[in-house]
């Protein structure tokens, strides 16, 4: 049923030397040993469902559901890695906003004066300031006027 590897050699130019005495595909074939694969295989769906406790209803123990929604949470993951650091920076704004009103000033122009200052201080550094260190960032405050 199979051709001879030698027709299938002759069939690329590429290779222009036959080797010597090949054996056919099926003498190939009856050669080759057998491999089963079920260690792996039970070892890579073990891994994923270890991921998946904690997870509600069989989405924690049902391999396909449980590949499905870890999937899904590690997108969801990903993603909210990116968001928490826009909410981190959100949230120092309004803390720096906060501190500044009893000031007379507001963020935009606080920040803006530390631009034209070229004071290199981070949201993050004006915030813990504001909160904690407050004659610090009374004088930040003073030099951005």
């Amino acid at each position: 049923t199979h051709a001879p590897l030698a027709q299938v050699y002759c069939a690329f130019p590429t290779l222009s030397k036959i080797p010597p005495q090949i054996p056919s595909l099926q003498q190939l074939i009856t050669i080759m040993t057998r491999v089963k694969r079920g260690v792996q295989a039970s070892k890579r769906r073990k891994n994923l469902l270890k991921n998946t406790r904690g997870f509600q209803g069989v989405r924690n123990n049902k391999y396909r559901l449980a590949k499905e929604a870890l999937m899904h949470a590690y997108k969801y993951a990903f993603r909210d890695r990116k968001k928490k650091k826009g909410a981190k920076r959100a949230l120092w704004n309004v803390q720096i906003n906060a501190a500044l009103r009893p000031y007379g000033t507001s963020y935009s122009v606080f920040m803006g004066n530390l631009k034209k200052k070229n004071v290199a201080l981070d949201r993050k550094i004006l915030s813990d300031l504001a909160q904690h260190n407050a004659e610090i960032f009374e004088a930040v405050v003073k030099e951005a006027k």
